[in-house]
């Protein structure tokens, strides 16, 4: 579904990718992991057209995508959500989430219509009863679905996850996982997801990828991963006897 083949991002001298590759297929959730400024969220600008590569191809359902802008990426069926939320904070949640239906990969329905499609996603994230307030009274928990539906909501193939966890108290955090299993087990939404919350994303994902200084230096199934001393040696620290 995703190939990325040999991708280099340099910002001056500083290497933020170097010759990654990796594949993606259908219906997956794939876990990206490494510590900071191992070049996680750079991929995911990459593959989402904020950033074009220095070298390399981008390529998404047999079209090449690595020059392409965010917009014309969104509209061949790619979403994604942000490290840092990006929700319209003085908006209603409703309206935030009929901004991802009306901008979507369906330009041509009608503000009915993605009212609708906006309360069917309100109602799949918990959050239809909270529709009318502004997204800004919302606690960080609930900001973080409000995304999630948004992207939803744009009709997305596939749909990068940046850090959804983090900053979540336990019982969030488990809601927001069985939230992204349910977006591909009952949608068929492939999955790529970064995140630090390893004991989380090791329950949900059926593959790992992992970056450390910008390339990749492991890739399995959790347990490999957990399991892998060069894994442990950079990111999990020495492993217990």
């Amino acid at each position: 579904m995703l190939i990325v083949e040999n991708v280099t991002m340099r910002f001056g001298g500083l290497v933020a990718l170097n010759k990654i590759s990796l594949q993606i297929k259908e219906k997956e959730i794939v876990g990206i992991i490494g510590p900071n400024g191992s070049g996680k969220t750079t991929l995911f600008n990459c593959v989402s057209g904020v950033y074009s590569p220095g070298s390399g191809r981008i390529i998404y359902r047999d079209h090449d995508i690595t020059r392409l802008g965010p917009e014309k990426i969104f509209r061949l069926g790619i979403g994604r959500t942000f490290q840092n939320i990006r929700i319209f904070q003085d908006m209603t949640v409703l309206e935030n989430v009929m901004v991802g239906a009306l901008f979507g990969r369906n330009r041509n329905i009608t503000m009915n219509e993605a009212r609708e499609k906006a309360l069917y996603w309100l109602e799949f994230v918990g959050l239809k009863n909270k529709k009318d307030m502004l997204a800004k009274d919302l606690p960080l928990a609930q900001k973080k679905l409000i995304e999630i539906a948004r992207v939803l909501a744009a009709n997305p193939e596939l749909v990068l996850f940046d850090e959804p966890l983090a900053g979540l108290n336990p019982e969030e955090l488990s809601f927001a996982v069985k939230t992204i299993k349910r977006v591909r087990d009952e949608l068929g939404i492939t999955v790529v997801w970064v995140e630090h919350i390893l004991r989380a994303l090791m329950k949900a994902v059926d593959r790992v990828i992992v970056l450390h200084h910008g390339e990749k230096i492991a890739e399995g199934s959790p347990q490999e991963i957990v399991n892998s001393p060069r894994v442990i040696e950079v990111y999990l620290g020495k492993k217990r006897a």
